[in-house]
């Protein structure tokens, strides 16, 4: 590998703290004092990977309003069209992540997770730095495709609690990630709707700008979580999305725990894709609104992610999770795409939200089945079965919006993707109940 790439060692040093920090574990103390800088030693790194999900959230949250503005006026053509240009730039966001998903993936597994969590917050603020300035719509597409690439800020994360969680406690934590996804989804929208008055570029600034100061904190902070038992060689044959999927697909449940995973990933996007086309066109939301809606949601997933998954779990086991979120999937899109007015979508949030609970437990299954030293190319696989279904969904979605929108189809229904999102979610649960997963292998 040093061959292929001679410069990747200054770059993994630079970047590097130390091989496992033995602060992250508990270590018996007898002064107070000392206790006290053990539980903020281990607090910090958990309160970091936390704080990288939240801004994660925050810059999807705080862009998604405005989006549509920046690409008409890059673009200058109209909503609809911009829709086709917001589908595009997410499936090159796609391709990119799914191709490099498994690369990145390994390099955790190999060097450890920080230098891969730091060197992808520092490529996500330029990326957003650079949209903010952007003089034509090609420097966007550029900068989304770099940012595919070396995009792992969330993945790593799920890595790092795997790294650090018992046996069976994998979907709590894997919750609270959740939860603080769904946190950066109350501010995110709502910052973003109001930056939003200024201007479609002041969100994506902001977004740059947080990302780069997160990164800064972690590289104080932030020590390695993978031990040296805990460490394998990089493999090009197993660092590319067919390799991993070959490999981890060996063990029993995996392939269709995958297919069950894109699937939910490709009605999942329904939301990112189309929302803010959706809401705008059907109701006359403004950005400011269309933020309060998204923002309404994430306080509904902050405390079902947060607080409920947290007891659901251990009561019901992650098999039965996965079930009932996905129900509630099925019904919540269904009403979705027959609303009529606004308050609809406010007064349904509570429900929708529950529909959160399925992630979570569906990772937890896998995470059970495999071992320590594969977790890190386990979460970049997730990544790329979700980039697959980033590909796809968008492109499904927004065409599908496009074309039940126009003035010359005979069925005007601008809730069109949210029921077919609905249709994939009952073949996901179908997929998933046939696979029999009751118990980690």
């Amino acid at each position: 590998m040093h061959r292929i790439f001679p410069k990747i060692d200054f770059y993994l040093l630079f970047f590097k703290h130390h091989p496992i920090d033995p602060r992250f574990t508990p270590v018996g103390s007898c002064s107070q004092r000392k206790r006290s800088q053990e539980r903020m030693t281990r607090f910090l790194p958990r309160f970091f990977i936390l704080v990288t999900v939240v801004i994660d959230a925050l810059g999807i949250g705080l862009i998604l309003p405005v989006i549509p503005n920046l690409l008409v006026e890059l673009e200058g053509g109209s909503i609809r069209s911009a829709a086709l240009w917001g589908g595009a730039l997410t499936t090159l966001f796609a391709v990119m992540q799914f191709l490099c998903g498994p690369i990145i993936g390994s390099l955790s597994d190999r060097f450890g997770r920080r230098p891969v969590m730091l060197m992808s917050l520092l490529v996500m603020s330029i990326d957003c730095l650079v949209t903010a300035f952007a003089p034509s719509i090609w420097f966007v597409v550029a900068a989304r495709g770099v940012a595919g690439m070396a995009a792992a800020t969330h993945t790593t994360a799920y890595a790092c609690f795997a790294d650090i969680s018992e046996e069976g406690e994998e979907a709590k934590n894997f919750g609270l990630l959740g939860a603080a996804f769904g946190l950066g989804f109350i501010m995110g929208p709502v910052v973003g709707g109001l930056l939003g008055q200024s201007g479609p570029r002041a969100p994506f600034l902001c977004a740059g700008i947080l990302a780069a100061l997160n990164m800064m904190f972690g590289f104080l902070v932030m020590p390695e979580t993978v031990s040296a038992a805990n460490r394998r060689a990089f493999d090009w044959k197993r660092a590319n999305p067919v390799g991993a999927f070959l490999h981890l697909g060996r063990m029993k449940g995996m392939i269709g725990l995958m297919c069950v995973a894109f699937i939910n990933a490709v009605a999942f996007y329904v939301f990112p894709s189309v929302w803010a086309y959706y809401s705008e066109m059907n109701f006359g939301w403004s950005p400011a609104m269309i933020g309060i809606s998204l923002s309404t949601f994430g306080v509904a997933l902050f405390i079902v992610q947060g607080v409920f998954i947290r007891i659901i779990v251990p009561k019901l086991g992650e098999y039965r999770t996965v079930i009932i979120g996905f129900a509630v999937d099925i019904i919540s899109f269904a009403v979705i795409a027959l609303a009529t007015h606004g308050w609809n979508i406010f007064a349904l949030a509570p429900f929708s939200a529950f529909g959160a609970i399925a992630g979570p437990a569906l990772n937890g299954l896998a995470s059970q089945r495999v071992h320590g030293n594969e977790q890190g190319e386990l979460q970049g696989l997730f990544q790329s079965v979700s980039a697959v279904g980033m590909i796809v969904g968008p492109l499904i979605m927004t065409t599908t919006f496009y074309h039940f929108t126009s003035p010359v189809f005979p069925v005007r229904f601008p809730g069109a993707p949210f029921a077919l999102a609905s249709v994939l979610q009952c073949l996901a649960l179908a997929l998933f109940v046939s696979l029999g997963l009751r118990k980690p292998s």
